[in-house]
């Protein structure tokens, strides 16, 4: 049977990824730390200028990055720092349209500490515990990659669906509903969250933290897979619980992310 053109065209990142060499963890040391802490204040003085974050959030990035680089070097952090960067980008595209429609992200599409931690937490967590030896590092960073990627897919799949999406439906009985309401989904969205996903764990095997193909198959599936799922949790719960906030479920999305893909890692025996 004749390959599907999905397959094909995974195949061909495969290839064309060639796996870089592998995420070597750094030696945890004090001058480590102190020059992921100036390094990081540098840089984050330098790019308050971009309209990415409000000034609170760049605060808390800085604090992010200083783990991200103290933990896995500086492949960690560029990670992370593609993910901010593709997801401002796409967060801008239609943007004066959104806002017409009322469906714009408040602040002008900058995003303050809320949606930093929202966001990385649990990569954070996962950064920390490498660092610290806590478990097999091949799984966790799997888990780490998987919880970037659904959380660019997120992004991707809600500001593209939002401005874009012909016809959004709720997921839990495929009712029409008006774009932007929590736990709708288009074919457009849905489509920009493979892609999301798609972009962010190519980031991740560009950089070396993912170390197969069978490592960035499962990654690429999980993002896909965690964004629908959250797409669920939004239509079940945010309106029922008002506690229930956007970053919470963004902060569960990326939870569970890592753990399924963790979990899905070691029964395919990656755990190197």
């Amino acid at each position: 049977m004749p390959e599907l053109p999905s397959a094909l065209m995974l195949r061909a990142v495969q290839h064309s990824l060639m796996f870089p060499t592998p995420l070597e963890l750094p030696s945890q040391n004090a001058s480590l730390w102190l020059t992921a802490l100036l390094l990081n204040a540098f840089l984050i003085s330098l790019a308050q200028r971009f309209p990415l974050l409000t000034r609170a959030g760049w605060c808390h990035a800085g604090i992010l990055g200083t783990v991200l680089w103290g933990s896995l070097a500086w492949r960690g952090w560029l990670a992370v720092v593609a993910y901010l960067v593709l997801g401002s980008l796409v967060t801008k595209l239609g943007f004066a349209r959104k806002q017409e429609l009322g469906l714009a992200e408040g602040r002008g599409g900058r995003r303050g500490p809320e949606n930093v931690w929202g966001s990385a937490f649990t990569g954070l967590v996962l950064a920390l515990l490498i660092a610290a030896r806590i478990g097999p590092p091949t799984l966790l960073l799997i888990g780490f990659s998987a919880s970037f990627a659904a959380k660019l897919a997120d992004t991707f799949g809600s500001e593209i669906g939002k401005r874009w999406g012909r016809t959004t439906l709720l997921i839990t009985n495929l009712r029409p509903v008006p774009a932007g309401t929590e736990g709708a989904v288009s074919v457009e969205g849905t489509l920009a969250s493979a892609v999301g996903s798609l972009l962010m764990t190519v980031v991740m095997a560009l950089l070396g933290l993912l170390h197969s193909g069978t490592a960035f198959a499962l990654v690429l599936v999980v993002g896909l897979i965690a964004t629908l799922l959250e797409s669920l949790l939004g239509a079940l719960g945010q309106d029922r619980w008002p506690w229930l906030s956007n970053e919470l479920v963004n902060g569960l999305q990326t939870a569970w992310a890592a753990g399924l893909a963790i979990f899905a890692a070691w029964l395919m025996g990656l755990s190197g």
